[in-house]
């Protein structure tokens, strides 16, 4: 168990009288962290260090932003074994998921690395004369990322590595579930050397999350907000952010459909859908939620992806015995998927593998023939609780993907290449993979969803937009007329 420290102003901090909250491993219930309790004044004295700090970060070159968020990436790296020992104790996700997080999380710093010398305008041509007009991105301001436990490294790094790359100065709220993870992350930028004020992070106990969140986005120096979790949260936070106008970019929930066409490679199929499934016990946005087969190979689909899915171990991720499945977040997770299971059987569901759990050890599970009718169909599972839907043809195949309130990823597998792109350019997301798992994630590349999965785009380019204030500067070059 490790007690924690926020971060304000560059000084390691308290909160206000002291408060103080634990967070338990949700497979034994030991205390795994002790963190602050941050109260709403904690969290407005954050904001008031990153708004000081704005000042000068803000005028800092790219160059020295590169730098620093290099040696970021490098000093994450180095805490490889830390987060290995954290991410299990927090979350019950496996030693596995916690390396390849930091994997991908330092690769998510070296790109906005490589980001800083592209945040660019442009000349736009003006009907005045002698008028130079332009196009001109600028930092925005503070910046305040809240970030969630399912991929704790790599979605705590991307609420605010690209924001820092544009000049702008942060706060990660840390998820109440890893407090200790999300704080590794500060401490590498830290030991970066980010100069005080640039890089703040606040924990809050469970109950505080809307006061203190609310006092933050209400600061007149909070000019942008990001926030990944579920659609319910979400949608909170847009109110929120709504009711003092601030900008804010939603990656939410999502029920990720994977066509298997009747041309698929169907081994390349059932791999794909395995990890797309099964990756951190199916606690991830992308994860693959629905698999619609045509019928015409579903049958031996089902007992290709069936064996595949019973063979995947399971087990403490805190023992030494490599695990694909660990825990899950905790036991709301069981009971929730245990009634999707219950459903799904009674409207006559076919269980292939798996079954109901008793503890947050969940075994890969799988259900046959399941229908619009059943509750899983259209909800989110976020555990390994998962269903395949048969489809007679390919138009029936799109319409099951499209039929349900979430669009953040999507996978389509067929052989004939420009019909499966096709497949995908009619499914309503903004993520969509052919040949590939539901599950992939680049930091280059424009991240986001639509409908209920979300609004706006994390990553290169994109994310630049996000972060920066788009301004029209003009200067006259020469004498202008005036009509009075």
């Amino acid at each position: 168990m490790s007690d924690l420290s926020m971060l304000i102003n560059g000084l390691k901090v308290g909160a206000e009288h002291g408060a103080s909250f634990e967070r338990r491993n949700p497979l034994d219930g030991s205390v795994a962290t002790r963190a602050p309790a941050a109260s709403s004044a904690d969290a407005v004295m954050a904001v008031e260090a990153a708004a000081e700090a704005f000042k000068t970060w803000s005028e800092t070159g790219p160059s020295e932003r590169r730098a620093l968020l290099l040696k970021a990436a490098d000093a994450l790296e180095a805490k490889t074994p830390q987060f290995i020992e954290a991410v299990p104790a927090e979350t019950g996700a496996t030693g596995m998921w916690a390396g390849f997080n930091v994997m991908l999380a330092a690769g998510m710093l070296r790109e906005a690395a490589a980001l800083t010398t592209q945040v660019a305008g442009e000349v736009i041509p003006s009907d005045v004369p002698g008028s130079l007009a332009m196009g001109v991105r600028q930092p925005a301001g503070v910046v305040l990322g809240i970030a969630p436990w399912n991929a704790p490294i790599i979605l705590g790094v991307r609420a605010i590595a690209t924001p820092l790359a544009c000049g702008n100065t942060v706060i990660l709220k840390g998820s109440e579930n890893c407090p200790r993870t999300h704080g590794l992350i500060i401490e590498a930028l830290q030991e970066a050397g980010f100069p005080p004020g640039v890089v703040n992070y606040v924990t809050n106990a469970p109950a505080d999350a809307g006061a203190v969140v609310e006092a933050m986005v209400a600061h007149p120096a909070v000019r942008r907000v990001n926030f990944t979790g579920s659609t319910k949260v979400g949608k909170i936070i847009a109110q929120t952010c709504a009711k003092y106008l601030k900008p804010v970019v939603l990656e939410l929930g999502g029920k990720a459909p994977l066509v298997v066409l009747d041309d698929a490679d169907l081994d390349d199929a059932v791999n794909g859908a395995a990890f797309g499934c099964f990756a951190n016990s199916g606690q991830i946005c992308m994860s693959t939620e629905r698999i619609i087969v045509d019928q015409k190979v579903a049958d031996e689909f089902v007992k290709k992806f069936g064996d595949k899915a019973k063979s995947l171990p399971l087990g403490d991720p805190r023992k030494p015995d490599p695990v694909v499945l660990g825990s899950v977040i905790g036991m709301g997770t069981v009971h929730h998927c245990n009634a999707l299971i219950d459903d799904a059987l009674a409207q006559g569901a076919k269980l292939v593998c798996g079954g109901k759990a008793e503890n947050t050890l969940m075994p890969a599970t799988v259900l046959d023939h399941v229908t619009p009718a059943m509750r899983i169909y259209h909800e989110e599972t976020f555990g390994p609780v998962k269903c395949i839907v048969r489809v007679k043809d390919t138009q029936e195949a799109i319409a099951c993907a499209n039929d349900n309130e979430y669009g953040l990823s999507a996978a389509v597998f067929g052989r004939d290449i420009a019909r499966a792109f096709n497949v995908a350019r009619k499914i309503d997301s903004g993520i969509c993979h052919v040949n590939g798992p539901t599950v992939h994630d680049e930091a280059q590349m424009p991240f986001g969803g639509v409908k209920g999965s979300g609004i706006g785009r994390f990553g290169g380019k994109a994310g630049i937009a996000e972060f920066t204030e788009l301004r029209w500067i003009t200067v006259q070059t020469t004498p202008r007329h005036y009509p009075f």
